[in-house]
């Protein structure tokens, strides 16, 4: 690009960031300069929390940094991951445990960071109509006679035992072992004391279906409704589109939302690695505030914008699923049962509750869900956790991103948390499906509240 579009110039009083190699923002320039890398490849996968991409592209988010950037749907998660370690991407969607997993050295050992959180929520669990139709004599009813909701794992467990009392497995799918997903199914199904199995990398086994009383193994998410209709899987967790796909082909039920399991958790973030961001400070930001303003535009005037979000990500070379299944969780609402459609405001977040800005403690959560499963074979100190999360999660970048938005006028103060005094921790979560209060700075502590998972001094 041999030409420099001309950009806003930004308060000279904010003295914004160049360098992060310390962790922290450096006030030495008078504006934000312009992006060292301007043609950019980001990478996604087909999932409708892939939309903050999408729209800073199509909306000229992107082009407002001076930023000319080409999106291109990956194969599966794996894939999306090795091309951002050899640079043949600049930047991807991931799933918020892969930054984590590769900084730790779990699969693929790289640095990874991420300056900006996706999203919120997004993801549920669905199983078979057969597993469904067993399922239903457990649960409780209304008195229309529909499923009381949240439905709980306690009433798929007498389904997993029978199959266990007759030899057969039980297998479910998930999309990746880092994966959100991975941790949300295996927390619902502990939950109603189904255990989910357990990883032994030390021992090379990184099945994780060691003492498994549900087997769980990898599906790439498209995949997920023709793998549950040919009977290899009989239900997985997955992000939408994908649950509400098997609704219109009838294949399956979508039983519970990430949203009833963990209320407002964080679920993808934007990848870059550690060395992208040292060398390209400015392109860093300048991606971040591009990403910023999506996730305001995709959630402004409670989410008025989002019908044109779906006729955004139904097109083939996003999501490329019709308009009425993407519709029918990003616009407020989630299908469960085929006709039973409820009002789920929050299925989709992608602005509000702060839901942009890099916690250390959603990483932390993470990393707890990690070593209960055994992917993290010994106990850690609390420091450990901390130091971990505040390696791959960028608040320093992120509040350089918003505070010159603000300073633009294109962002509010209040829009955003109070970087004077905010640490990186959220308050003590207490919207778990059993009840279990989650305290980040209290990791070990946290582990040890399970009935189900490792606990200090045991390795398999």
């Amino acid at each position: 690009m041999s030409w420099k579009k001309p950009f806003k110039k930004i308060a000279a009083s904010l003295a914004l960031a160049v360098g992060f190699s310390s962790g922290a923002v450096s006030a030495s320039a008078e504006e934000l300069g312009y992006p060292e890398k301007e043609e950019l490849t980001f990478g996604f996968i087909k999932l409708t929390d892939m939309a903050p991409i999408a729209v800073a592209y199509e909306k000229g988010f992107f082009e407002d940094e001076g930023l000319y950037v080409t999106i291109e749907a990956q194969a599966n998660w794996k894939v999306l991951l090795d091309g951002v370690i050899d640079g043949r991407l600049d930047g991807a969607h991931m799933l918020a445990g892969q930054p984590i997993a590769a900084t730790m050295g779990f699969g693929t050992k790289a640095d990874i960071i991420t300056p900006f959180s996706m999203d919120l929520n997004g993801n549920g669990i669905t199983v078979s109509n057969t597993i469904w139709e067993q399922m239903k004599p457990n649960i409780p009813k209304m008195d229309d006679g529909r499923p009381v909701h949240p439905i709980k794992a306690d009433a798929l467990k007498p389904v997993v035992e029978k199959y266990k009392a007759d030899g057969k497995p039980f297998n479910m799918g998930m999309v990746f072992p880092v994966s959100t997903h991975n941790y949300e199914l295996r927390y619902w199904l502990a939950a109603g004391g189904i255990h989910p199995g357990y990883y032994a990398p030390h021992k090379g086994d990184t099945s994780g279906q060691i003492d498994a009383d549900a087997l769980l193994s990898v599906t790439p998410p498209p995949q997920m409704p023709a793998t549950l209709e040919a009977g290899t899987i009989y239900g997985y967790c997955v992000g939408e589109p994908w649950n509400q796909q098997a609704v219109f082909k009838d294949i399956g039920v979508p039983v519970v939302t990430d949203y009833e399991i963990w209320k407002d958790n964080p679920e993808k973030v934007f990848g870059i690695t550690k060395e992208f961001a040292e060398k390209y400070p400015n392109t860093t930001v300048r991606i971040t505030r591009a990403l910023i303003r999506a996730a305001m535009w995709l959630d402004e005037n409670n989410n008025a914008n989002r019908p044109e979000a779906v006729k955004i990500l139904s097109q083939s070379n996003y999501v490329g699923a019709d308009y009425d299944v993407i519709a029918n969780s990003m616009t407020g609402t989630f299908e469960y049962e085929k006709g039973d459609k409820r009002e789920v405001p929050d299925f989709n977040v992608f602005f509000r509750y702060n839901a942009t800005y890099p916690y250390y403690s959603d990483a932390i959560w993470y990393l707890t869900q990690m070593r209960r499963w055994g992917q993290i074979s010994e106990d850690k100190p609390d420091e450990w956790y901390k130091e971990l999360a505040s390696k791959v999660y960028r608040p320093d970048i992120y509040e350089a991103a918003a505070k010159s938005l603000i300073a633009e006028k294109l962002a509010k103060p209040e829009q955003f948390p109070d970087f004077a005094t905010e640490d990186g921790f959220r308050n003590p979560q207490t919207h778990f499906i059993d009840g279990i209060v989650y305290n980040g700075q209290k990791p070990n502590e946290y582990i040890e509240k399970f009935s189900i998972g490792l606990k200090s001094g045991q390795k398999l």
